[in-house]
């Protein structure tokens, strides 16, 4: 079981629960949030391992930076809409996990394995080399630090912040194959995600206004051959949240765009092709016209965030803070 795509849960489930009042969302979400405090979280070896046990297989022998930092922040959230302090703490411990782990002098390693905590090796897959999406995961510290007051928090983001800047004008388009380019564009965006706190410095002002261009210029560019839901969602997302930073004007017919395209792999609630479980969800994406047959849960969650803040852009208000991006 996919620790990260649970954290990724939690934070949707909790982002609908504000949205809708629904105590159901609340209870579900809350569940994911146990789920990663109380089984997820291996205290002997101080980490969240990439993957859980099913049926008594062999446990993970691996554990993301990523992952981690995604976990964290829907932690962070569990404890922000409940102040349980189980949420919190765990939340912390996590994140001086990853300052103890995951660091070294040439770049925040990726994948560590168990239980040594032995960096991989970096590999040309963007997943598995430091890069500039790392920044989106360094959130965690920038809002651990926001929370805890603990210095050691900011400067890691600080770190994560001065790297990914230095790896930001390499990272795209960063392949020849215009397929892995997109997939690149998803990575990308978590950059300019992690970029939002600090939009209030002309540097990463800078950086944040001309990567929105770059990413939606690609964007276009291979979507008749390839595109993917999440891209069109995370574009629109840090579209809206950096005008409501001041840092970006809207283009809005680009916005207008974006938002088209994500409702375009919505399944209908009529049309689950059979399974209900299908009804609502967003396909992970389309290549040359034709939908990849099947739904995606972090790409769902992705689309509705961005459809939700499009309907706050167009009804006239815009309520929802950073530390809520999923």
């Amino acid at each position: 079981m996919s620790t990260e795509i649970t954290g990724y849960t939690l934070s949707a489930l909790l982002f609908l629960h504000q949205r809708t009042g629904d105590p159901a969302y609340l209870e579900a979400g809350l569940r994911a949030a146990r789920f990663l405090t109380r089984l997820a979280w291996d205290a002997r070896l101080g980490t969240f391992p990439f993957e859980l046990p099913v049926n008594g297989a062999s446990e993970s022998a691996l554990t993301y930076f990523f992952d981690c930092g995604i976990i964290v922040r829907g932690l962070l959230y569990a404890w922000r809409i409940t102040k349980d302090v189980e949420y919190r703490d765990a939340a912390i411990a996590g994140g001086r996990a990853m300052l103890a782990d995951f660091p070294s002098q040439s770049g925040l390693n990726p994948i560590l394995l168990l239980p040594q905590k032995r960096p991989m090796v970096w590999e040309p897959r963007w997943s598995a080399s430091p890069g500039c999406y790392q920044l989106k995961s360094a959130l965690a510290w920038r809002e651990l630090f926001e929370v805890t007051g603990e210095s050691a928090f900011l400067r890691g983001y600080e770190s994560a912040l001065q790297a990914a800047l230095d790896n930001d004008r390499h990272f795209l388009p960063g392949d020849e194959v215009q397929q892995r380019v997109m997939d690149r564009l998803h990575a990308y965006s978590y950059f300019l995600e992690g970029l939002l706190p600090v939009l209030d410095r002309p540097e990463c002002a800078t950086a944040f206004r001309n990567g929105v261009d770059r990413a939606a210029g690609y964007l276009r560019e291979i979507a008749p051959l390839f595109a993917r839901s999440d891209v069109y969602a995370q574009v629109l997302r840090v579209r809206l949240l950096g005008e409501a930073s001041g840092a970006l004007p809207l283009d809005r017919s680009a916005a207008a765009h974006e938002a088209r395209q994500v409702a375009t792999f919505q399944i209908a609630l009529d049309g689950s092709r059979g399974d209900p479980r299908l009804a609502g969800g967003f396909l992970f994406g389309r290549k040359e016209g034709q939908d990849m047959p099947f739904v995606n849960p972090v790409s769902t969650a992705f689309c509705v965030q961005a459809l939700a803040l499009w309907n706050d852009r167009t009804s006239g208000r815009m309520e929802t803070a950073r530390q809520d991006l999923i």
